[in-house]
């Protein structure tokens, strides 16, 4: 992705993840998304079952992870995780994303 300067944008990538990959995830994944692009963040997201975290982790390789749903820290191998529970209820969704968006940008930093 470039910039409107012609600079390369990392893309950073994101595992909503909910017990079925339906519902949950899905309103995870949108906000998620669509809060962290007014941030100014290039974001690609990707929804999935909890039974599919492990897959997801090996393949997709994400940077951060987005969950409603208890997770085994040993599958997703030492990933940052945030709990997306905010983005079902609208208390501290702003927090949230503040906190997540920091995280990446200081990601990209190292």
């Amino acid at each position: 992705m470039l910039s409107k300067r012609g600079e390369t944008v990392r893309k950073f990538k994101i595992l909503s993840v909910c017990g079925t990959g339906i519902a949950t995830s899905t309103v995870a994944a949108e906000s998620c998304r669509d809060m962290l692009r007014e941030k100014g963040l290039g974001v690609e997201v990707k929804e999935c079952k909890v039974i599919e975290v492990e897959t997801n982790v090996e393949m997709f390789k994400p940077d951060v992870i987005v969950y409603t749903t208890p997770l085994n820290d040993k599958v997703i191998k030492g990933i940052k995780k945030f709990s997306g529970l905010p983005f079902l209820t609208g208390f501290g969704r702003e927090e949230l994303i503040n906190k997540i968006a920091e995280y990446l940008r200081n990601m990209d930093k190292q």
